[in-house]
């Protein structure tokens, strides 16, 4: 399997993927030493359900910059207390990288005072990408239905040409196969303000 690079794709509100609740009190997790965790401090519970080992637990703010990072080392259930009211007021989110999909939810801190709204939580599904020999395979669901383009590139040393383009529209599933001759190739696959991107060399 070639490398693949992803980055953000597309969005999908979800209920019950993660689970937070605020507590005043200390819940057990004194030991952490990173800085978002203090003893004695209000605590906010983080609990995630049927998680993996290797699965990537970050805290972003808006602008996407990593405040927390952890690789989930259970598998099952997932609970971890942090204390969030010592960040600066804004607006930021827990995010969970799995295998094909990114489980969101945002909160915000005002005041030292920390807000979370579930209404707002979603999920951001990866495409499955395989290859073998010169077909490349990709599946992506796409619950909205939000239109996505496809654009194939190949690379030659420092040069990038459009090879293949398509606009796909009313689809929930996108089911594609490639067979690409011999070579370097860029796969672009973006929908809204979304794109995975997807090096293959054949």
């Amino acid at each position: 399997m070639t490398p693949i690079i992803m980055k953000n794709t597309i969005k999908f509100t979800k209920q019950g993927i993660l689970m937070i609740a605020l507590f005043a009190t200390l819940i057990g997790f004194a030991k952490d030493s990173n800085s978002l965790i203090r003893k004695g401090a209000r605590k906010t519970a983080l609990v995630l359900k049927d998680v993996k080992v290797g699965n990537l637990l970050t805290i972003k703010d808006n602008y996407g910059i990593i405040l927390y990072k952890e690789a989930i080392k259970t598998e099952g259930l997932y609970t971890k207390g942090f204390d969030l009211t010592e960040l600066p007021n804004g607006k930021y989110f827990f995010e969970l990288e799995k295998d094909l999909e990114i489980n969101s939810i945002p909160f915000t801190v005002t005041n030292n005072v920390v807000g979370i709204n579930k209404d707002e939580e979603n999920t951001i599904y990866k495409p499955y990408v395989k290859q073998e020999k010169d077909l490349v395979y990709i599946t992506q669901l796409n619950p909205n239905s939000d239109k996505t383009v496809i654009n194939v590139y190949s690379i030659n040393d420092t040069e990038t040409t459009l090879r293949f383009t398509e606009k796909i529209e009313n689809t929930q599933s996108i089911e594609k196969i490639f067979k690409l001759k011999k070579g370097n190739y860029k796969i672009e696959i973006s929908s809204k303000n979304n794109e995975h991107t997807i090096f293959i060399n054949n």
